[in-house]
């Protein structure tokens, strides 16, 4: 998002413009374990390709929409503007996902969450188990290629769970805040799972790292 205008003074348009020009290109995060590190739930390869491969293109495809985009603004583009629309949802759209979803995955996750965010659980879906199973049809009920969420509604003050298509990012297309992204491409399970995605997903619950999750609710609610 390009944030050129200052409500104050036209002087103020300076230095965000500026700003625009020297930005850093996006980059692929590092991932915090191992490829094999969520074995046998998630193998290496899987990880390897998903993360060096799949991510690392959305982020490449970002700049370069990025760079095309930063020329039809200096331009005046209109139509330019609006034609690189779809590039930037689709290719920022993985790299947020994705990101996320790295963060989401742990070695040592499974479980339940403690504290906070299991009260919330419990409040809004009844319980954790209630909150699993929805969580997980909906992310079996995707069709195509897609997400399964776990958001937090702002406005409203509670959890929610959502689907979205493709790439679409959960806070960029619903306004919900994400916690838990639960990717159902099947380049992120069919070399172990082939095309049985409810076996991945029953795998997946072994290495949510809760405490991310948690930590990124608090966040929200501050």
């Amino acid at each position: 998002s390009f944030c050129v205008f200052s409500s104050r003074s036209s002087a103020k348009l300076v230095a965000p413009l500026g700003s625009l020009v020297s930005r850093q290109k996006h980059a692929l995060p590092d991932l915090p374990y191992d490829y094999g590190a969520l074995e046998p739930h998630i193998n290496a390869e899987i990880m390897q390709l998903h993360h060096s491969k799949h991510h690392a293109a959305y982020v490449n495809n970002l700049n370069v929409a990025e760079e095309k985009y930063k020329e039809a603004l200096a331009k005046g583009d209109v139509t330019a503007q609006v034609s690189l629309q779809p590039a930037l949802k689709f290719n920022g759209g993985g790299h947020i996902n994705h990101t996320i979803f790295w963060t989401n995955l742990s070695p040592n996750g499974g479980g339940e969450p403690k504290g906070e965010l299991m009260d919330a659980i419990k409040h809004d879906f009844g319980s954790f188990a209630n909150f699993k199973e929805k969580l997980t049809a909906v992310s079996v009920g995707v069709q195509g290629s897609g997400w399964g969420w776990l958001g937090y509604n702002k406005e409203q003050g509670r959890l929610q769970i959502a689907a979205c298509a493709n790439q679409d990012p959960l806070q960029g297309t619903t306004g919900l805040i994400p916690l838990l992204g639960i990717d159902v491409w099947e380049h992120a399970y069919y070399l172990q799972y082939k095309n049985v995605r409810p076996d991945y997903l029953k795998a997946i619950w072994n290495v949510i790292n809760w405490e991310n999750v948690s930590s990124r609710y608090a966040t929200c609610k501050k």
